[in-house]
């Protein structure tokens, strides 16, 4: 059985990776981590307010924000849990920590933008038509609780090449355009 613990746990994705822990024979969810909601319940867990609540789990999922899940990154790694990393717009500095971290510690981390196989393939399909336009644009709309628009995703799918900027804007929606 492997020990799984949550950060961002009241989120969206954070309770539907908890009921996915649930619902797993082979997994069993013992922390659920929220510093906005320490106290409520969720489950049969009590939502904790710091990452001590980690303490003892194999792998510790994040599903923060990019402010927090390079600090979140380092208590773990550093404790030598493993990590699967939800959380999108976690810019380079922040992938070379992770990476350097995980370097550093007996741990691994998956960093993972979106867990579908369609927006995997969209990235991939994207990069691969960069090639042959001059420029491009991604737009996309989120529900209005939305806590990151552009969306990583959309961030990620954003074809960059040829050294060309992106500029983002919006908020319910939002479009990303290189030009």
């Amino acid at each position: 059985m492997t020990n799984v613990g949550v950060l961002g746990a009241s989120g969206r994705m954070g309770r539907e990776v908890c009921r996915a822990v649930d619902a797993a024979d082979d997994l069993s969810l013992v922390a659920a981590v929220d510093p906005h909601h320490e106290g409520a319940e969720l489950g049969n867990l009590v939502l904790a307010g710091s990452p001590e609540a980690l303490e003892g789990v194999d792998v510790a999922v994040d599903f923060t924000t990019p402010g927090s899940v390079i600090e979140n990154a380092r208590w773990c790694l550093g404790r030598g849990m493993h990590m699967v990393i939800g959380t999108t717009g976690i810019g380079a500095d922040g992938l070379e920590e992770i990476r350097r971290l995980t370097g550093s510690a007996n741990a691994n981390a998956i960093v993972a933008p979106n867990f579908a196989i369609g927006a995997a393939l969209m990235m991939r399909f994207a990069e691969q038509a960069a090639r042959y336009f001059d420029a491009a644009e991604v737009i996309e709309l989120h529900h209005d609780r939305k806590v990151d628009a552009p969306s990583g995703t959309a961030i990620t799918t954003a074809p960059t090449s040829r050294g060309s900027a992106c500029t983002a804007s919006g908020s319910r929606a939002s479009s990303l355009t290189k030009r």
